[in-house]
């Protein structure tokens, strides 16, 4: 269909895409993230290219991503969990914990145990302590 023989001059191909209405610019990304429901696949040095074609846009990435399992604890801000008042990381909301601590009539620490004994699970925590 187009033909063998290498590749077209880049100038000549941005000129024919300019013609049919398609804008393609470079952009210096430092590190693209694209996050699945198993893992993050992490691009620290890709070419991204953005093509707009009317009106729509499209990035293309080129490079070789990382993969990590979500909540590697890389210290992104992706899976990090809320934090207690004195810094800890439990993985227990906070709001949560004031929930149970007031349906079951405890303090928050204990409320906090619950939590994380049943897995943030707030009925199973008030079921626990009442």
């Amino acid at each position: 269909m187009f033909g063998g023989g290498g590749g077209m001059n880049p100038r000549k191909m941005k000129q024919m895409m300019e013609q049919m209405g398609i804008d393609m610019d470079d952009i210096d990304a430092q590190e693209v993230i694209i996050r699945t429901p198993d893992e993050e696949l992490v691009f620290d040095d890709a070419e991204v290219q953005l093509m707009e074609a009317q009106g729509q846009k499209t990035y293309q990435v080129v490079g070789d991503p990382e993969s990590r399992e979500l909540g590697s604890g890389d210290g992104s801000t992706a899976t990090t969990e809320d934090a207690d008042e004195d810094g800890s990381d439990s993985g227990v909301d906070e709001d949560d914990v004031e929930l149970v601590a007031m349906r079951a009539g405890v303090d928050e620490d204990t409320a906090r145990e619950a939590l994380e004994a049943n897995d943030g699970d707030l009925a199973d925590a008030v079921d626990e302590l009442e």
